[in-house]
């Protein structure tokens, strides 16, 4: 006897207006990703993050989780641990979602000798009549060796079919594009090849469409990586292609998807066809560089954490499924180590800390931060589990850097000395939640004005903006109703305590690379940060909680994207792609797992420095 079907509900997802229709007893979560809508999901769905919250306007769903009780929800649901009963309505808070963002896309670009590995070769191809019935194929293979003197290899059927189309249309007047003996495309006599870098983050992609006859960027672009919807974070990541042999297949899709996508909006914008773009250069961390490879990453979740290729890779854009040129060339750079990937190898090769004299401290901040230390000739190098802080995740009303954010806090004395808070957010919309940025900055002036505790505490009654509840202190940064405020903003004692542990990360990781190299901190002499929630932070503000060593704030450099501006530079530069071998075989990697230097320097870095709570 047949089994009663499933019964199913619809649900719609406002303000967006999208709908799923489902099976009972599907969590909010997944419906969300069945509906397109992009949802924050941190911990990957566990119930343990809280960055998921959505109301339930209408409709049946399961009553609240223990997770649930445990988080002040303030009427709010965990979309993770809501399953639905029947039809439903639920409106997403802005601070829930994955999208709009700001994305960090600009970087100081180096100066470069343009020498890609792609040449341009222009023909005018005799067409064919009944006294010469040549393939099209051999007719380009003939101009190509006769006119340049260039020898190819049978042509790919894609590239042959776009040849027919192309010399057709355009009189048999064709410009073949072609690297060693292939031809990768066939472009009108008067297209310039395009090529495609990417930065791909674990949260954001950040993509450059090149002109490689002229090495200008026609467009540059950021949009959410969208593997996110399975965690933020790279164990979450990991931990859902270990569940099963679909997950990692469904986040290799996902991701190429997002490429494309990405890849389809920067020629839109340049007014160009992304089937002219015929070399791509990719860059990300060592699970990212994995993920799109379709390689195993059971190996980066445990110790000793070894990637499966560290070797750079060389294949057609289209077997990653990526739709380019028909044989368009992917490259994807040399990884370091399990958490030290082809991102920190394109960031050295960009900023040229590879080649400094000095003694110089490169820090790509991110949920994993990459550092480097260049000193005596060496580069040492490692990376510490930053965590999700600073995209305002495990932050009780954080969020990422969309319209709405608070990302700058100063506190200051008003009219008759009357303490006065004064904020700045993106956009300068209504304030809705904090970013990484805005709790940084706003720690920062907690010490200053004596609020904060170097252990963390916020002390009772030491500015008119700090409250008592149920659960301790807190500081509001914006009450409900200023600035059209949905509700308060405020910083908890947990959440300074989260940037604490971020902070500490990185510290300790400076202070474990500058013993392996026999230094202090006062003779480090140029400091650079890289990286979008880099480019956002006030160094000041950082050096006062005591993430940065205690050195003079002109020795810092904010890069922007360094590692994107890296593949940039491996696109226009086959010599370029050879020094980033080099860099990455050059590089000695710290293990920080189980070091006991780190575990002693990250438990003393979690208490704030003094200084910062001195007048």
């Amino acid at each position: 006897m047949a089994s009663p079907a499933t019964p199913t509900c619809t649900v719609t997802f406002q303000p967006l207006g999208k709908r799923a229709r489902v099976a009972d007893g599907t969590t909010l979560l997944e419906a969300a990703r069945l509906a397109g809508v992009g949802l924050n999901g941190v911990c990957g769905g566990t119930g343990t993050c809280g960055t998921c919250r959505v109301h339930v306007v209408t409709g049946p769903v399961s009553p609240p989780t223990a997770n649930e009780t445990a988080l002040r929800m303030e009427g709010l649901r965990l979309a993770c641990e809501t399953r639905l009963l029947g039809d439903a309505v639920v409106d997403v808070p802005p601070a829930s979602m994955t999208a709009p963002q700001r994305a960090q896309v600009e970087g100081r670009e180096r100066p470069v000798e343009l020498a890609p590995g792609v040449r341009s070769y222009d023909l005018t191809l005799a067409p064919p009549t009944l006294d010469d019935l040549r393939a099209d194929s051999h007719r380009l293979r003939h101009a190509l060796q006769h006119v340049h003197g260039v020898q190819v290899q049978t042509l790919h059927p894609a590239v042959a079919g776009q040849l027919a189309r192309m010399a057709r249309a355009a009189d048999w007047r064709i410009r073949a594009i072609v690297e060693g003996d292939e031809v990768l495309a066939v472009l009108p006599d008067a297209a310039t090849p395009l090529g495609l870098a990417v930065d791909v983050g674990t949260t954001k992609l950040a993509g450059y469409l090149i002109d490689l006859a002229s090495g200008e960027t026609l467009a540059a672009a950021g949009a959410m990586n969208p593997q996110i919807a399975y965690g933020e974070d790279v164990m979450a990541r990991i931990t859902h292609a270990m569940a099963d042999d679909v997950h990692p297949a469904e986040l290799q899709r996902l991701l190429a998807a997002g490429i494309d996508h990405l890849c389809d909006e920067l020629c839109a914008a340049a007014d160009r066809d992304p089937s002219e773009v015929v070399e791509a250069v990719l860059v990300g961390n060592t699970c990212m560089h994995h993920l799109f490879l379709g390689l195993p990453v059971r190996s980066l979740g445990a110790a000793p954490y070894v990637p499966v290729l560290s070797e750079p890779c060389h294949l057609r854009a289209a077997e990653s499924g990526l739709h380019l040129a028909p044989a368009a060339r992917l490259h994807l750079l040399p990884v370091i180590a399990g958490f030290v990937g082809a991102d920190h190898v394109a960031m050295i090769l960009a900023t040229g800390i590879h080649e400094s004299t000095t003694v110089t401290l490169g820090l790509d901040i991110g949920t994993n931060t990459e550092i480097v230390l260049a000193a005596g000739g060496r580069l040492l190098s490692c990376s510490c589990a930053s965590g999700p802080a600073f995209e305002g995740a495990h932050i009780r009303d954080g969020m990422r850097a969309a319209p709405g954010a608070i990302e700058r806090v100063r506190l200051a004395a008003g009219a008759a000395g009357a303490p006065v808070l004064e904020y700045q957010t993106i956009e300068d919309a209504p304030p809705v939640g904090v970013c990484g940025s805005g709790v940084l900055d706003a720690v920062a002036q907690m010490l200053r004005a004596h609020i904060l505790e170097p252990t963390g505490a916020l002390r009772d009654g030491s500015h008119p903006r700090v409250r008592v509840t149920e659960n301790g202190p807190e500081m509001v940064l914006a009450r409900k109703g200023e600035r059209d405020a949905p509700r308060d903003v405020a910083i908890t004692r947990s959440d300074v305590n989260q940037l604490q542990l971020a902070k500490a990360a990185i510290r300790a990781g400076t202070q474990v690379l500058l013993e392996r190299a026999g230094l202090a901190e006062d003779q480090i002499e140029r400091v650079i940060v890289a990286g979008a929630f880099g480019t956002y932070l006030d160094v000041g503000s950082a050096i006062a909680i005591g993430m940065f060593p205690p050195v003079a704030s002109a020795r810092f450099q904010q890069v922007g994207n360094a590692a994107g501006m890296g593949a940039r530079l491996c696109l226009l530069s086959e010599p370029h792609r050879e020094a980033a071998q080099r860099v990455a075989a050059a590089v000695s990697y710290v293990e920080l797992a189980g070091n006991p230097d780190f575990t002693d320097a990250y438990t003393s870095a979690l208490m704030f420095p003094t200084a910062a709570t001195e007048d």
